[in-house]
Formats: structure tokens, C-alpha cells, sequence
């Protein structure tokens, strides 16, 4: 059975699924960590913490869906 490429993923992806892409950039790799927004046929765009960011579909090289971020720490000390 032959497993799915990383664009038949996004592909198949809703917008507003949590993703990670790994991506070509000039001196390696990155990793956009967050919420699909949008795709068409040349690129992509990741919501993540920072902002926007737009893949340009030639260069992922991996993609998945990821599990809701955990939720917020309570403060280790009550506030005075």
C-alpha cells in the first residue's frame, strides 16, 4: 500500500486543521507549526504563533496533522 504524499495531505486537509509542514528554505529545513488557513495550487498558509506563514508548495518535504497545543499552566504561585 503506498502511503500518501505530504501535498495529497494538505490537500485532503480542512482549513483549520493543526498542522506541521517542513519545508526547504536556502541552508535547509524549517517547520510551520499551526492552524491551515488556506492552499491552492502553488502555496499554502500556516497560522502559527508568529503569524502568517506561506509554503510555497515545491518546497514541503513533509506534512502532518498535530494534536491540539496542551493547555495553559496554572502559575506556580497565586497572584498577591
Amino acid at each position: 500500500m503506498r502511503s500518501a504524499t505530504p501535498l495529497d495531505f494538505l490537500r485532503g486537509a480542512a482549513p483549520g486543521t493543526r498542522v506541521v509542514v517542513r519545508y526547504r528554505i536556502d541552508d535547509g529545513v524549517t517547520d510551520a507549526l499551526g492552524y491551515l488557513i488556506s492552499l491552492d495550487a502553488t502555496e499554502c498558509t500556516v497560522r502559527t504563533r508568529r503569524g502568517d506563514v506561506v509554503v510555497p508548495l515545491d518546497r514541503v518535504e513533509a506534512a502532518k496533522e498535530v494534536p491540539p497545543p496542551p493547555a495553559p499552566r496554572a502559575p506556580r504561585h497565586p497572584a498577591p
